[in-house]
């Protein structure tokens, strides 16, 4: 009996990145969300600049930088998907997310330069005190609350960007918001 012999073949495929796309993306989110940030100061929605208790985070509060976090990424995603100007979500979003991912580091610079505060209460939670500025004597477990809520918020606001980058992402493609269409897309394409 002849041996049978099976050969396994592997073919890359990758998708082209656009890094003009994910830092001009990047930067949009970055201006709107300090454009968020700055009217939420004006107008008075963040009167404490730390979240000491949720219980005494004021509504308007939370849904400023809910909104602000959320929809600042979505122009950022939408912004680096028109940009690259593809037709298929995938790569649309690929490059709305990595320009999130950009952004990341981005904010973590400006918080250890103590301006994160601009942002928004919550991107307070990214850093801690700054080596510049002399500590206050605070009790441990004040320290503790305004910690972990500084990094609840933080982690709350980063996460609603991502989910608001994918978001934006997916507009920009122009492809229908439904996962149905997925299953009937290469249908709809011929082939």
């Amino acid at each position: 009996m002849p041996e049978l012999r099976v050969r396994e073949t592997w073919e890359v495929v990758n998708w082209p990145v656009s890094w003009s796309a994910i830092w001009i993306g990047a930067l949009a989110a970055l201006a709107l969300g300090l454009t968020f940030g700055l009217i939420g100061t004006a107008v008075g929605a963040y009167e404490q600049m730390h979240i000491a208790s949720w219980r005494k985070f004021h509504m308007l509060a939370l849904v400023w930088s809910v909104c602000g976090s959320f929809f600042a990424f979505v122009v950022g995603g939408w912004v680096a998907g028109k940009v690259l100007g593809a037709r298929h979500a995938e790569t649309s979003i690929l490059h709305a997310v990595v320009a999130w991912l950009v952004t990341v580091p981005m904010f973590l610079v400006l918080a250890a330069f103590g301006s994160a505060g601009y942002f928004g209460v919550w991107y307070g939670g990214l850093a801690g005190t700054p080596v510049w500025v002399t500590p206050v004597a605070v009790d441990p477990q004040i320290a503790l609350a305004l910690a972990r809520n500084g990094a609840l918020g933080a982690v709350a606001a980063l996460l609603l960007g991502l989910v608001g980058s994918v978001i934006g992402g997916w507009l920009a493609s122009g492809e229908p918001m439904a996962f149905s269409y997925y299953r009937t897309r290469t249908a709809l394409a011929g082939g």
